[in-house]
């Protein structure tokens, strides 16, 4: 195991992050993209990005981005390399608002939280669908890891808090638990060429209706690739 810093905060860690793992001239089989801030009060990355939307989502978009032509290198026929996202089943309940993604007119952090993980969905299957066009041997999948006995609560209320404390045992799955999702997204034979799926444990759901909205697809790959800095065709 190698550790190398990344802050998905700040575009220029990401960058610095990516141009340190291709002077390692290493393959890339698999990316899991699995950080995130939760319900945090209204605050900006160092990019001036609404921190859920910036963090949870862009980071995610653009890491993926940088170093898809280095997993498109590194996946074949028979063994595809494989993108894993991790959503949230909050995405259920998510609004997009393409005119505010940063939700400058009115903040709210459940509203927030719950747009970036949509997102993530939105993105994973435009990705695919982008994937598929190009002929090329990767595949991309989102996971719902469920409720999990994390740090990622540190920021509900003080009740939520303690209602947690007292039940996380019985209602709540341990880290490994949540883990096993994205795991058997990442190794699993039975996932081997298939894309453009949203897990739950360990098997293929229906995500939200509007996740399947091509056009809403599209026009939030554009935007994101604004947002960072990449030019659409080149991500492709």
């Amino acid at each position: 195991v190698e550790f190398l810093y990344c802050d998905l905060a700040s575009m220029k860690s990401i960058r610095q992050f990516v141009q340190r793992f291709r002077a390692k001239n290493c393959p890339l089989h698999v990316l899991v993209n699995n950080a995130g801030v939760m319900l945090v009060p209204e605050r900006k990355t160092e990019d001036g990005f609404e921190e859920h939307f910036g963090l949870n989502y862009l980071g995610h978009f653009l890491l993926t981005n940088l170093l898809l032509d280095m997993l498109k290198q590194s996946g074949t026929h028979s063994h595809n390399a494989r993108i894993i996202t991790v959503s949230s089943a909050t995405h259920y309940v998510g609004k997009l608002h393409l005119n505010d993604l940063q939700s400058r007119c009115s903040y709210s952090p459940h509203g927030a939280y719950a747009q970036s993980k949509l997102a993530l969905v939105l993105f994973t299957y435009r990705l695919q669908h982008l994937l598929t066009a190009n002929g090329s041997h990767v595949t991309a999948n989102v996971v719902d890891p469920g409720v999990v006995n994390t740090e990622l609560y540190k920021h509900v209320f003080w009740v939520v808090k303690v209602v947690k404390w007292m039940t996380a045992w019985l209602c709540f799955k341990t880290p490994e638990e949540g883990a096993s999702t994205s795991i058997y997204a990442a190794v699993s034979p039975e996932m081997e060429g298939a894309g453009g799926c949203y897990l739950y444990n360990e098997e293929r759901t229906k995500s939200a209706d509007i996740s399947y909205d091509e056009e809403l697809q599209r026009r939030l790959w554009t935007e994101s690739c604004k947002m960072v800095g990449i030019s659409d065709e080149a991500s492709r």
